[in-house]
């Protein structure tokens, strides 16, 4: 490991003054993927600002009716928070099918919104890795690439983003709120991660020195017609080759309002509008539900090993769809799939 610099943050100015000062500074707080990263030197940070005692803690209703969550909540605090579990189940079942229970009770909302990808390549810093090392090339195009994204990948990367949680907040439309040198702003989830591009090294929107200081979520609407499906190699503790959040309003035998989002396929949570429009309106059915998936899933393209991925996919949103439309959510203590 890199010898650093440590620095507990006694303020959010003093933790953005510290991150703006110094171009090799990071973020510590719950530290469940940055310190891997620097123990297989994949980062070496030159300094690290720790936001462990910023009041940045708990779950707190908003005037609109949502949730506004802190980003030094831990995942297992907000999993299962009474209001949190009642109202967003979406969101709890996702978070519940990440990690392990000890990861859970460490790691925190803002660092699983920014955790990085688990591909191999990206952590073994004897092989070419765009994301780790930009300009060295992309080992796994031609490599081991089972677990590769099959939507929004270039040809400098093929990593997938590795989060449960943000797939749900992606269907949830939640807001992600920031505080840099210039201020604070909030933004879209959509627009908080990237598609890797030409630069796959910038894995989100935010600017140096900003530092995220909560995750709101608007009214909730899905409490009855939810799931969270995650399918894997193994039963826990285990990233998704393919997951998929799925949340309706129905009435009068109709679907109201639909939200779809795919984790283990892309560089971030992958959402298309058009394919929830396409249910939008539709009796919940089989075959509107394999409309929506093959919208979700055009363009994607395989690359051998991870070719599964895309009928895999297509039976999982239609499962999901299904579970959703029936009020059957799928359990993240029983594996089995309903």
């Amino acid at each position: 490991m890199t010898p650093f610099s440590y620095l507990r943050a006694q303020s959010l100015q003093d933790a953005i003054a510290a991150l703006a000062a110094e171009p090799g500074s990071r973020v510590i707080a719950g530290g469940t993927n940055l310190v891997d990263l620097m123990k297989y030197d994949v980062e070496a940070p030159r300094r690290l600002v720790d936001i462990t005692r910023l009041p940045l803690h708990g779950v707190i209703p908003t005037d609109a009716g949502g949730l506004r969550i802190g980003a030094l909540t831990p995942n297992s605090d907000l999993a299962y928070h009474p209001q949190a579990a009642r109202d967003y189940p979406l969101l709890a079942s996702a978070i519940l099918a990440g990690a392990s229970a000890q990861l859970r009770n460490a790691a925190t909302t803002g660092g699983n919104l920014l955790q990085r990808t688990r591909c191999p390549y990206f952590y073994d810093v004897a092989t070419a890795c765009n994301k780790r090392a930009p300009g060295s090339g992309c080992s796994a195009r031609t490599g081991i690439n089972r677990n590769a994204a099959i939507l929004g990948a270039s040809e400098a990367c093929v990593a997938t983003h590795p989060s449960d949680m943000c797939v749900a907040l992606a269907a949830l439309e939640a807001i992600v709120h920031v505080e840099g040198p210039n201020g604070a702003r909030a933004l879209p989830i959509a627009d908080l991660h990237r598609l890797p591009g030409d630069a796959p090294e910038r894995d989100v929107t935010l600017d140096r020195g900003e530092i995220i200081t909560a995750v709101e979520l608007p009214s909730p609407r899905f409490g009855r017609h939810h799931s969270y499906l995650k399918l894997r190699d193994r039963l826990s503790y285990a990233f998704a080759l393919v997951s998929v959040a799925a949340a309706l309003e129905i009435a009068g035998g109709r679907v109201v309002t639909a939200r779809l989002a795919l984790g283990g396929v892309a560089h971030k949570p992958w959402r298309i509008r058009e394919a929830e429009a396409l249910l939008e309106g539709a009796a919940p059915s089989r075959a509107a539900f394999a409309e929506a998936a093959d919208r979700l899933l055009q363009g994607a393209v395989g690359l051998g090993g991870n070719d599964f991925k895309i009928p895999l996919a297509r039976r999982a949103i239609i499962r999901a769809l299904t579970q959703a439309a029936d009020g059957a959510p799928q359990s993240q203590s029983r594996k089995v799939i309903n």
